[in-house]
């Protein structure tokens, strides 16, 4: 969202003047800088920034890792990343060439400290490096720490960073950190996470990323529901069907065996990913679009879910895993052949919940929710099914069903809205058709090139937190999958593999919403 309403007063100013909102001075310390997170996304959405002109003259990019490089060479290596995507796309960061001006820009601002995550000695050069960038560089003392580290870390670096006096904010200096999923593994272990780093930080200074929400069809589903009087009175079950989000992908684990079989799909996507989409759809309006108004209201969706029983999770939560198969015409080998994944492996690269909401906006609505590696098509949207029309009117005539009616929020690709209803078809007689509006993002605004990143980077720089999950959030959804979670534990899928990739995944999940005579929409 472009107003929110806790920017500082600088922003607001530049906003109000119609002039580019800068973001403060500071220096941003990436931990992990020599990792694939921070050539594919991170560094990406610093250089769209730069050409954006929302970064400030005094920013100062800082590179902390254990390889051993000079400054020079994380520069031309990550150069290398960005002339790679140009070339050969494929990745979040889609360009036709870049613009050497904003990249010699960014180049000339970067700085590498090689160092080892758990020796206070990194961080007592890093706490030196930083003083000498706040005198000669202009960064006003302002410490943005992003952790593009494996999870295991997140403790220790923010444990390290407190006893070397690097996040303590004093003379309207502020310190904030970065931190990026997986939030946990479990609720007991989301819990420990929260607890350990706020024994070093406060909340406002904690910014947990989930790049979901940096895309525009994301925030702008509260800019379609709370800004259109249209809208806002249907949203509810006296109008509305049931609600299907899927988030559904065409690759398959990416050399990630080792990170998948202790995670799977269910860990992986839907407390973080999955849930934020439920949470902005089903969301009561905030008072404003202060960060923690936002926030409260999505909390109170994920800790409003029904709680589910161990039998209830089996009944209602499908698991899957891909076998060998045909995606968008290439062959695809099954989830068990993949590089370091056992060969009877019972981890599940698909999840299919219906989930009911308990609270009077949504009672008695089903809320399905489906996500999965290696499908048909690659797509992420909210699907609104409104309630059909009574069929008395139509008797007598050439009309023998009614037809649906659909609100269809394309996050990715091609983000866009749709509402598909029913129209007289020309002729004499009455005879009804399906019809759709759409709405593509890409051919009504001028978008300018977009990781995802880029919004939640700006709004850490500027101390906006309205994107950002908040530690109950985080445990509200832990605590709804942890049921689930137990139940798998002690009941291992017995069908693996069951659905082919290239496929809408396991017939299982297409009997989940027959039993309700209900079906998905199909990806196809």
């Amino acid at each position: 969202m472009s107003n929110r309403q806790d920017r500082p007063a600088q922003a607001n100013a530049s906003a109000k003047a119609g002039t580019v909102a800068v973001a403060p001075p500071c220096a941003m310390v990436i931990f992990g800088a020599a990792g694939d997170l921070t050539k594919r996304l991170v560094v990406p959405a610093l250089y769209n920034l730069v050409s954006a002109r929302r970064l400030p003259a005094g920013f100062q990019l800082v590179g902390v890792d254990r390889v051993a490089r000079t400054a020079e060479e994380w520069r031309t290596d990550l150069g290398e990343a960005m002339k790679g995507f140009v070339a050969h796309g494929g990745g979040e960061f889609e360009a036709d060439h870049i613009d050497e001006a904003a990249w010699r820009w960014l180049t000339g601002r970067m700085t590498y400290l090689q160092g080892d995550l758990t020796e206070p000695t990194t961080y007592r050069r890093l706490g030196e490096h930083l003083a000498g960038l706040d005198k000669a560089a202009g960064t006003a003392g302002n410490h943005l720490f992003y952790l593009a580290v494996a999870d295991r870390f997140f403790s220790v670096v923010v444990a390290a960073l407190g006893s070397a006096g690097l996040v303590s904010e004093a003379e309207g200096q502020w310190r904030r950190v970065v931190i990026e999923k997986p939030f946990g593994h479990d609720l007991p272990s989301a819990k420990a996470l929260n607890a350990s780093i706020l024994e070093t930080l406060q909340e406002h200074q904690i910014y947990r990323m989930d790049h979901f929400l940096g895309k525009e069809t994301v925030q702008n589903i509260m800019a379609l529901r709370f800004a259109n009087g249209l809208f806002e009175p249907l949203w509810n079950r006296q109008h509305i069907d049931h609600i299907q989000i899927t988030a559904a992908e065409t690759v398959g684990v990416e050399r990630r065996g080792k990170f998948y079989e202790v995670t799977g799909a269910l860990r992986d996507m839907v407390p973080n990913h999955v849930f934020q989409l439920l949470a902005m759809t089903a969301m009561e309006p905030p008072i404003s679009f202060d960060a923690d108004a936002v926030r409260d209201k999505k909390a109170e969706v994920i800790q409003a879910l029904r709680p589910m029983t161990s039998r209830r999770a089996l009944r209602e939560v499908v698991r899957g895993q891909y076998d060998a198969g045909t995606v968008l015409g290439q062959p695809a080998q099954a989830y068990r052949h993949e590089p370091d994944v056992a060969a009877d492996s019972t981890t599940e690269t698909f999840v299919a919940w219906k989930l009911k909401i308990d609270n009077w906006r949504w009672a008695g609505v089903p809320f399905y929710l489906r996500t999965g590696k290696f499908m048909r098509r690659r797509r992420t949207e909210i699907a609104v099914r409104f309630h059909q029309a009574p069929y008395t009117l139509f008797r007598g005539t050439d009309v023998e069903r009614m037809n649906p009616n659909w609100m269809i929020l394309r996050i990715q690709p091609d983000e866009g809205i749709a509402l598909e209803f029913a129209a007289k078809r020309p002729g004499p007689s009455v005879t009804l058709g399906n019809v759709s509006m759409d709405f593509a993002y890409k051919t009504y605004f001028d978008m300018a090139p977009n990781t995802g990143y880029e919004t939640l980077l700006y709004d850490c720089m500027i101390g906006d937190a309205t994107l950002f999950q908040r530690a109950d959030n985080i445990e509200a959804g832990w605590r709804a999958v942890q049921p689930i979670l137990d139940a798998w534990a002690h009941n291992p899928a017995k069908d693996f593999p069951n659905y082919a990739a290239g496929s809408d995944g396991p017939a299982a999940a297409d009997e989940l919403l027959a039993r309700d005579g209900r079906a998905w929409r199909p990806l196809a």
